[in-house]
């Protein structure tokens, strides 16, 4: 069974991960900022199952099949690319396309919903290779050779709970602020930064090699 000074250094890295800027960053703030916090945090919830995935497969040697294989890691790759390309064009797409509010206040937006938020943090973290490739080389440093189901378990877990906790903080913090991010000009330049970084990422994703 894994000790409690492992889980605790295998939270410490994992957080550091976590709060490394990416697109699994990008879209929690963007559903943040449109949504409020709940909107945030329901994105942050589907980052979160998507490390649980990750790391689950991680410690079952499938995500260190998907990081050997150039043809899997390739379509894996091409894929989340894709889809970061799409949420970015639909970012910028309403960046230019938002409605003003009477002097600027700030105006109701159409909010996603909690499964569409949910479902685009899952797929963002489930398409992006760059995560079998973390937890590759994360997992095998606390489990060993041969590790337990308990302590595969326990670590996979570890993973998703510091994940969401991270996201939850940066949903909230962004969500509290959503009357300023609701106003016109701040919310489309939100909507544009956002939109242009995951666009970003997507190419410079495309762009990574097995």
């Amino acid at each position: 069974m894994a000790g409690t000074g492992q889980v605790i250094a295998f939270a410490v890295t994992m957080g550091l991960g976590a709060m490394s800027p990416g697109p699994d960053f990008a879209i929690v703030v963007r559903h943040a900022a449109v949504g409020g916090r709940r909107g945030g945090t329901v994105t942050a919830l589907g980052v979160a199952a998507g490390v649980l995935v990750w790391a689950g497969a991680a410690a079952l040697g499938v995500a260190a099949l998907l990081a050997a294989s150039a043809t899997a890691f390739t379509v894996v790759k091409i894929v989340g690319a894709v889809y970061l390309l799409y949420l970015g064009v639909r970012a910028l797409r309403a960046a230019a396309g938002g409605g003003a509010g009477p002097q600027g206040e700030p105006q109701d937006q159409p909010r996603p919903s909690s499964w569409s938020a949910f479902r685009q943090g899952l797929l963002c973290n489930v398409l992006n290779p760059k995560a079998a490739v973390f937890f590759v080389a994360l997992m095998p440093q606390f489990l060993g050779d041969h590790p337990a189901v308990t302590d595969t378990l326990v670590l996979s877990v570890t993973a998703a709970v510091v994940a969401a906790l991270w996201f939850t903080i940066v949903a909230n913090v962004v969500g509290t602020l959503r009357r300023v991010f609701a106003r016109e000009r701040v919310r489309r330049a939100i909507d544009a930064l956002t939109g242009a970084a995951l666009i970003a990422l997507g190419v410079r994703l495309a762009a990574t090699r097995a």
